[in-house]
Parts: C-alpha cells; sequence; structure tokens
C-alpha cells in the first residue's frame, strides 16, 4: 500500500544570477522541514537568497490554497522541500570594450528557479489515498528480463594478430 502525496510548487523565471550561485542555496534548504529552510534562507549571505525566501513562502501559500480549494487537510508543520532545482535561462550577449578598438565578448546568465514542497508520510491511521502495488511476480519477470538483457548484448573481445608486420629494422651495409 503506497500513500500518495500532494506536491505544491512555485516558480522564479528569469533571475538575474548564474544557476551555479543559486544550486548553492537550494542545496542547503533541500530536504529540509519548511520552517527549518525559511530559517535558513533568511540567514544565508547570498545575494538571491531573499528571493529562494519569497520563492518558499509562495510555495507554502500555494499548498494552503489549494488544499483550501480541494477540502483536504494540510498540516503546514509537517511540510517539507521535496525538490529544489535552478535550471539555465536565456543568456544575454553583451559586448565589453577591449584595449586598441577591439570588443570582449561575455554572457549574462540567466535562471530559472523551481520549489516544491511536499507533506511528509502520514502517521499510522492518518491515509488520505492508498494506491494499489504492482503484483510481485510481474515485478519479478521484468527485473529478470532487464538483467539478462545487458549479458546478452556484450560483444566478445576482438584479439590483436600476433603475425601483423612489424617495422622494417635498419641494418648496417657490409664494407668491402
Amino acid at each position: 500500500m503506497a500513500v500518495q502525496t500532494r506536491e505544491y510548487r512555485a516558480e522564479a523565471r528569469f533571475q538575474r544570477v548564474s544557476p551555479q550561485k543559486v544550486r548553492l542555496v537550494l542545496e542547503l534548504i533541500k530536504g529540509r522541514g519548511v520552517q527549518e529552510a525559511l530559517d535558513t534562507a533568511a540567514f544565508t549571505k547570498k545575494r538571491i537568497a531573499p528571493v529562494v525566501h519569497k520563492l518558499l513562502t509562495s510555495a507554502i501559500d500555494n499548498a494552503k490554497y489549494v488544499a483550501g480549494e480541494e477540502g483536504t487537510d494540510l498540516d503546514v508543520d509537517n511540510l517539507y522541500v521535496k525538490n529544489a532545482i535552478a535550471n539555465d535561462g536565456p543568456r544575454m550577449k553583451r559586448i565589453r570594450p577591449a584595449p586598441m578598438g577591439r570588443a570582449y565578448r561575455y554572457q549574462r546568465r540567466l535562471t530559472h528557479i523551481i520549489l516544491s514542497v511536499a507533506e511528509r508520510e502520514a502517521k499510522s491511521g492518518l491515509v488520505t489515498r492508498v494506491e494499489e502495488p504492482a503484483t510481485a511476480p510481474e515485478s519479478a519477470k521484468a527485473a529478470k528480463a532487464k538483467k539478462s538483457a545487458p549479458a546478452a548484448e556484450k560483444k566478445p573481445a576482438v584479439k590483436k594478430d600476433a603475425g601483423k608486420k612489424t617495422a622494417p629494422t635498419k641494418t648496417a651495409k657490409k664494407s668491402e
């Protein structure tokens, strides 16, 4: 019996910071509880941290709104940061003046940040939605088929021929 949890997300697109710098902040909050993640984002000394804090607040508000619309019970204290991704956005090509009338080209990177929160698995007796698991014999057959397929695809190693010609060696001429 698998319990299906609902995921709530928020996006911040076209942020003027490189994805690498955003990932530094996102790695700090991934998998943490929502309150701990908010505190971490609030006290991180990175320029993008306030944006991540605002985005996390937006994801929590989205969770509250959707739960209210659907009429489901949502425990905000039980929410955690399930996914936090920083993808490349479009790049702005710029030109910087260089010596002797030349120009250097550089790129300003933009980022799309996607943050999703979900509710941790409910305690026993508080199941919201249950899905039927796949039958065991079918999944065992599929696993055996996957294991045997790579073994059949291996090609035998090609042996090098020992009788190949070697480079001629220089021989000294006999003087008469």
